[in-house]
């Protein structure tokens, strides 16, 4: 028997899941929970077989307790299952060995068959996951990630660079760099593409 948790913040699409992969003999639903931080407290304890992790939920998101599932080591096979197409998503699963990393538009038939493709060892990515992540590699530096994920949260170059140790200077290079690589128009309109992209830690 397959033992399976569950992380999906949409409570109805959650509960029909559960239903329908519940069907399958071979595959058993053990922990079900719209609260990526619960399902991880679960699956640290139980180590279950597989994770089917949403990415944005309250508590934790898939991608953080899929590092943190690698971290500690646990032998859990994990599929996102995400309606997100931004390719600095996907980058971050892959960087983390995620087993599977298929979107949500597919039917449950074909994710019980992704559920037993990874218990086989096997990768599963969506090709137009796939396709997009080759054509679009996250241009920005950690550094430039930082300052823009600061300016989308309100901060002025000077609070910023008060925030971070960093003079103001520093900020403006980091800003225009980030501006001239996303071809933006401004620094708001640079943190907005990079943010739709997912290149945002």
């Amino acid at each position: 028997m397959i033992k399976v948790v569950l992380a999906e913040d949409q409570e109805m699409l959650r509960q029909a899941m559960v239903q329908l992969i519940s069907m399958n003999d071979d595959i058993e639903i053990v922990f079900d929970s719209a609260d990526g931080k619960k399902a991880w407290d679960f699956i640290k304890t139980n180590q279950p077989d597989v994770a089917i992790l949403d990415i944005e939920m309250p508590g934790l998101t898939g991608l953080e307790v899929l590092g943190k599932i690698r971290e500690a080591d646990i032998s859990t096979k994990v599929i996102i299952v995400t309606t997100f197409k931004r390719p600095g998503y996907f980058e971050r699963a892959v960087a983390n060995n995620v087993d599977a990393y298929v979107l949500k538009e597919r039917s449950v038939e074909e994710l019980v068959h992704t559920i037993h493709t990874v218990m086989e060892g096997k990768k599963e990515y969506s090709q137009s996951l796939m396709t997009t992540f080759f054509s679009e590699k996250n241009p920005l530096t950690p550094s430039e990630q930082l300052i823009l994920k600061e300016i989308g949260n309100g901060y002025s170059s000077k609070e910023i660079a008060d925030k971070l140790y960093l003079s103001d200077g520093t900020v403006r290079n980091y800003t225009s760099a980030a501006i001239d690589k996303l071809e933006a128009e401004n620094r708001f309109d640079a943190w907005k593409i990079a943010e739709s992209k997912g290149w945002i830690i």
